[in-house]
C-alpha cells in the first residue's frame, strides 16, 4: 500500500523514470500526494524531488540499534555501542545523550545530568560510523565518598559529554554542592547546566544540573537542592525528556532534594540515592545520613538516536516494494512539480 507522504523508490530496473535511462535499484523520486491500496496498480500523485530520478538521491537505509518507524521516518535507536551503517551517504538528524554522573554518599551532592547534543541534517558516510552510549557514572559507595562522572556518548564528531560526579563535579552537567561548601560543578556549554551550591552547614546539599536548567541551590538548614530539569526530544517517535540533574541527599531530619524531570534520582535522607534512569542520562541522587552513612545513587546511561525520512508504510514493508512501471511524463523535471507516476504494489 501506499499513503501520502511515503517516499517513492525504485526496487526493480524496469520503468524508465528518467528519459534515457533507467535507475539504480533504490532510486529516490519523491513523495506521495496520493494513496493506493495494496495490490492495486495506477497512477499516484507525487511530489518530484529537485533533480529526482539521478543517482544523487538515492533513498538511505541503514542498518545498527533497535529499527522503528514513525510520522514518516526510520528511527534507529542505541541504548548501548554499536554500528550505525546506511547505505548512502546523506544527512540524518541525531540525539546524543552521556550517561549521567554518580551521586556522593553522605549528605551528598546530586549528580550531574549527562550532556545532550541535537543535530539536524548531519551529514553521513556511507558504511560503518561507530556509535558509543556512555554508561552512568557509579554513586559513591563507602563513607563520604564521591560518585563518578558519567562516560561519554559519541556518534561521528558529536561528543556529549558525561554528567559530572557529585561533589562539584565538572560534565555535560555539573555535580551539586558539598554541604560543607558553597561550591558547584560547572556544565559544558551548550550541552548542560551548572549544579547547585552546598548548604555550608553540614546538613545539606546542592543538586546535579540538567540539560534544562541549572541544579538548585540548597537551602540552609531545611532542604537540599532539586536537580535541574532535562529537555524534551522527540527524534524516537513521541516527546521523552532527557538528562535531568540528581537531587541532593541531606542529614536526618531535612528534606532531600528532588531529582529532574529526564531520569534524575532523587536524593536520600535515610537512606541511598536514587539511581538515575536508564538511557536518559539522569544524574544520581546524593546518599543521605541518619547515622548511617548511605550511597550515592547510581548515574542513569546514556543514549543515541538517530533518524532520516523514509518510505515507511503502514504494512511495515517499506515503499522500496513498490515496482516503478513506468513514468507518465516523458522526464523528471527538476522544479518540483507533481507528476503523475504508474506503479505496481
Amino acid at each position: 500500500a501506499v499513503a501520502i507522504g511515503d517516499q517513492l523508490v525504485t526496487s526493480t530496473t524496469t520503468g524508465q523514470v528518467t528519459p534515457s535511462s533507467s535507475p539504480v535499484i533504490g532510486t529516490s523520486i519523491g513523495r506521495a500526494l496520493s494513496t493506493k491500496a495494496a495490490g492495486s496498480s495506477g497512477l499516484v500523485w507525487i511530489q518530484v524531488n529537485p533533480g529526482g530520478g539521478g543517482s544523487e538521491n538515492l533513498a538511505m537505509t541503514a542498518t545498527g540499534g533497535t529499527i522503528t518507524y514513525s510520522g514518516g521516518y526510520t528511527i534507529h535507536t542505541f541504548t548501548s555501542s554499536g554500528t550505525f551503517t546506511p547505505s548512502t551517504s546523506g544527512t540524518v538528524d541525531v540525539l546524543v545523550v552521556a550517561g549521567g554522573g554518580g551521586g556522593k554518599n553522605t549528605i551528598g551532592g546530586g549528580g550531574g545530568a549527562g550532556g545532550v547534543i541535537v543535530q539536524t541534517g548531519f551529514s553521513v558516510a556511507a558504511g560503518s560510523n561507530t556509535v558509543t552510549v556512555g554508561a552512568g557514572g557509579t554513586g559513591g559507595g563507602s563513607a563520604e565518598a564521591n560518585g563518578t562522572q558519567g562516560g561519554n556518548s559519541i556518534f561521528s564528531s558529536l561528543t556529549a559529554i558525561g554528567g559530572g560526579l557529585g561533589q562539584n563535579g565538572t560534565g555535560g552537567s555539573g555535580g551539586g554542592g558539598a554541604r560543607t561548601g558553597t561550591t558547584y560543578g560547572l556544565g559544558t556549554v551548550g550541552q548542560g547546566n551548572n549544579g547547585g551550591t552546598g548548604g555550608n552547614t553540614d546538613n545539606t546539599s546542592g543538586g546535579g544540573g540538567g540539560a534544562g536548567a541549572v541544579g538548585a541551590n540548597a537551602t540552609v538548614n531545611v532542604k537540599s537542592g532539586d536537580g535541574g530539569a532535562g529537555v524534551s526530544n522527540s527524534f524516537s517517535g513521541s516527546a521523552v525528556t532527557y538528562a535531568g540533574g540528581g537531587g541532593g541527599g541531606a542529614r536526618s531530619p531535612y528534606a532531600v532534594g528532588t531529582g529532574g524531570t529526564g531520569g534524575g534520582g532523587n536524593g536520600g535522607v535515610s537512606g541511598v540515592g536514587a539511581n538515575g534512569t536508564a538511557n536518559t542520562g539522569g544524574g544520581g541522587g546524593g546518599g543521605g545520613y541518619n547515622g548511617t552513612y548511605w550511597n550515592g545513587g547510581n548515574g542513569g546511561s546514556g543514549i543515541v538516536i538517530v533518524r532520516y525520512l523514509t518510505g515507511n508504510t503502514s504494512n511495515g514493508n517499506g515503499i522500496q516494494s513498490a515496482k516503478m512501471a513506468r513514468a507518465a511524463a516523458q522526464s523528471i523535471p527538476t522544479g518540483g512539480s507533481p507528476n503523475k507516476i504508474a506503479f505496481d504494489t
